[in-house]
């Protein structure tokens, strides 16, 4: 669409039931501004806007996405070793309104962040695809490596101009980087491919950059998360093509505050903390000359536990312990999710709920106890995650008379837990947590069922 026939769409009866799928009632009007600013900011012929003018290649040529951050429910480290989760996209995402261009070119935008731009042709006009050294850990690795992907499987690629804005909070485990590859992979596929590939393999396009370009080895429960939508429950047993199913989850309707609290701790020189979790489960899983956990099973872990305390230690035994619990817990918290939406009576959605909760409260005790993820051994004065978890747990045994659960929330030991806590005394608690961890340590979260997707006006 051109940028004088977008005022008109984003006020459609149509683009109001949109956003508010997107934001709900409340963040509507606002998504429909953020866009509006952002497709304005684009063609502005200005000489302190980037791109500067308006690429006439372009001929005002507007398309609208969104990428979703996502939140893990259950299944705490499981998916580095084919495990299950169960993960869902929300309302915080990149917003994009994106150009074709007529050459090689990519210009990216992100409000607060610097620019970005990636040539996808070296000096001589040939495509310049291979991984860089120097653009590890960037942005530009991550360009790079999805046009790359969509290269080598035969899809067209071309350069295009985004201009973005990112509600998803960085550090938080709500998976920025991960919103931002899908993001890349939506916005090329439907530009220059039709649409032609589904949200699984947008995913993987995503996790391959991360791992080859980014240099990070990541799982790709993230990815598979923000691109979906709404609530999913993922089994990684067949990692080239996992098993992904959707289910509802309004969890408003049944009481229910899905929150995050930031404990605004550091991620710095964590990296060992976080490699060393799947090492030491798959170390247990090399002990019977497996690759990972799920190919194993929890009873022979159980009756070679003296063997594999002496070989690799009581920390390695406790974290594949942690991975068979975990892994069916995260099939029971789906199955409680269905049981919920399929309960007609108020006690009936009570019972489901409780049994819901009480999987949630199970996953982040075995989270703290058996895989042992919520405060580095390197740094043991500061330890915010456990903090927040106590004071919630304090919170909901003496504040409230209906049940609430926490849990650390992704990889763990610095960031964020998740709470859910009842509607009817969120801004108690909401009080005390940022009388902790200062303003704005809560977020509430809101399941969308849109992941990463064009927005069709």
């Amino acid at each position: 669409m051109t940028g004088q026939e977008l005022p008109a769409r984003l006020n459609s009866p149509e683009a109001a039931e949109l956003f508010t799928k997107l934001y709900g009632q409340e963040g509507a009007a606002a998504g429909k501004k953020r866009y509006a600013s952002l497709a304005e900011a684009l063609l502005t012929d200005d000489e302190n806007n980037f791109p500067r003018g308006r690429f006439p290649e372009t001929a005002g040529d507007l398309r609208l996405f969104t990428a979703a951050g996502r939140t893990e429910l259950g299944g705490n480290h499981t998916d580095h070793n084919r495990g299950r989760v169960l993960a869902a996209s929300i309302q915080l995402d990149q917003a994009a309104v994106a150009a074709p261009r007529r050459d090689s070119r990519i210009f990216f935008r992100s409000t607060g962040y610097p620019d970005v731009i990636v040539d996808l042709t070296d000096a001589s006009g040939r495509p310049d695809l291979a991984p860089k050294e120097h653009e590890k850990g960037t942005t530009e690795a991550l360009i790079r490596g999805i046009a790359a992907d969509f290269t080598a499987r035969g899809a067209a690629v071309q350069g295009f101009t985004v201009n973005a804005d990112s509600t998803v909070l960085p550090g938080s485990g709500l998976s920025s980087s991960a919103a931002v590859e899908v993001l890349f992979g939506r916005i090329i596929d439907n530009l220059y491919n039709g649409g032609s590939c589904d949200s699984l393999e947008i995913a993987q396009i995503g996790q391959k950059a991360e791992n080859a370009y980014f240099g990070k080895p990541c799982g790709l429960m993230d990815q598979t998360a923000c691109a979906f939508g709404g609530a999913v429950a993922i089994d990684f047993a067949n990692p080239a093509r996992p098993l992904v199913q959707q289910v509802d989850a309004d969890l408003s309707a049944a009481g229910y505050a899905l929150c995050v609290v930031n404990t605004r701790g550091s991620h710095a020189d964590l990296t060992p903390d976080y490699a060393a979790i799947p090492g030491e489960m798959k170390a247990v899983a090399a002990f019977f000359g497996r690759e990972t956990l799920r190919e194993c099973t929890e009873e022979a872990v159980e009756e070679n536990a003296p063997a594999i305390r002496q070989k690799l230690g009581d920390r390695a035994l406790l974290r594949a312990l942690h991975f068979f619990d975990e892994n069916q817990r995260a099939a029971d918290m789906h199955a409680a999710l269905e049981k919920l939406n399929r309960a007609q009576s108020p006690a009936s959605k009570q019972e489901a709920m409780a049994a819901y909760l009480q999987l949630a409260n199970e996953s982040g005790d075995s989270s703290w106890e058996l895989l042992q993820n919520v405060y580095s051994v390197q740094n043991v004065r500061e330890q915010g995650i456990s903090v927040a978890l106590a004071l919630t747990r304090d919170f909901l045994r003496s504040k409230v008379s209906i049940p609430g659960a926490c849990r650390v929330h992704g990889g763990g030991f610095a960031g964020t837990i998740q709470a859910y806590i009842p509607i009817s005394v969120l801004e108690n608690y909401r009080s005390v947590m940022n009388g902790v961890f200062g303003p704005g340590s809560v977020t509430v979260l809101r399941i969308r069922p849109i992941g990463a997707e064009e927005l069709r006006l």
